[in-house]
């Protein structure tokens, strides 16, 4: 059975789409139950209706506080039968109500190599400090800002005098592999989480061929 998923995003849905293209293509094992966007107009309500997939609205400004919008949230997540939240591209932060409704069943992507630059802006800090090497981390979700134990990191060089925006045009491209890979895993139920150390259980599929200037661990499979 398909694992069903619910996509939080506030933005274009890039991350969003990734998803939504591999399961169509059959290499992800996912049935998108529902995309909940909090900004209206944002790309990703597009992105879902074209791929017919349920796409609630719920604008944060109308709700008092953080806690009445995320039970909104979870009212709704539960209805559409949500076994995993993935966060892609949400800007908003997780209240309790919702982190302790869904308890280790939610993750997301950063733009950097956690622990290194966490925040809204890990990719630009990272930059700005001088690094020769940035990437980006899918994580579980906890309280504390992109703190949750580490599933699978890329890592693609910085190149001298690249552009901020193009060493994220090349870590965007990662994004769009790892994080669909990282679902994969946690569908198939090769996922073991023991306090901060997360492991991968063997599986039947061989490596991804390795096609460009990065490294990603535990390294990709064939079809991601």
């Amino acid at each position: 059975m398909p694992l069903n998923i619910a996509i939080l995003a506030s933005g274009s849905g890039t991350n969003a789409q990734a998803m939504i293209d591999k399961a169509a293509q059959g290499v992800l094992d996912v049935n998108i139950a529902l995309i909940v966007c909090n900004r209206p107009g944002a790309g990703v309500v597009s992105r879902a209706e074209k791929a017919g997939i349920p796409c609630l609205v719920l604008d944060h400004k109308s709700f008092p506080d953080r806690e009445s919008f995320d039970a909104r949230m979870v009212e709704a997540l539960r209805e559409a039968g949500a076994e995993l939240v993935v966060l892609a591209g949400y800007m908003r932060l997780l209240t309790p109500v919702f982190l302790e409704a869904f308890a280790g069943k939610v993750i997301n992507i950063h733009p950097a190599l956690l622990p290194s630059f966490p925040g809204v802006h890990g990719g630009a800090d990272a930059v700005n400090y001088g690094v020769k090497v940035s990437g980006c981390t899918v994580h579980f979700v906890e309280e504390k800002v992109d703190s949750g134990p580490v599933l699978i990191q890329a890592v693609v060089p910085v190149n001298a005098g690249e552009s901020e925006d193009d060493l994220m045009s090349r870590i965007h491209v990662m994004e769009h592999r790892i994080y669909p890979q990282a679902i994969q895993w946690l569908a198939q139920g090769r996922i073991d989480v023991q306090g901060r150390q997360v492991h991968l259980k063997p599986g039947n599929s061989p490596r991804a061929p390795h096609d460009g200037d990065w490294l990603v661990w535990p390294p990709l499979e064939q079809g991601f």
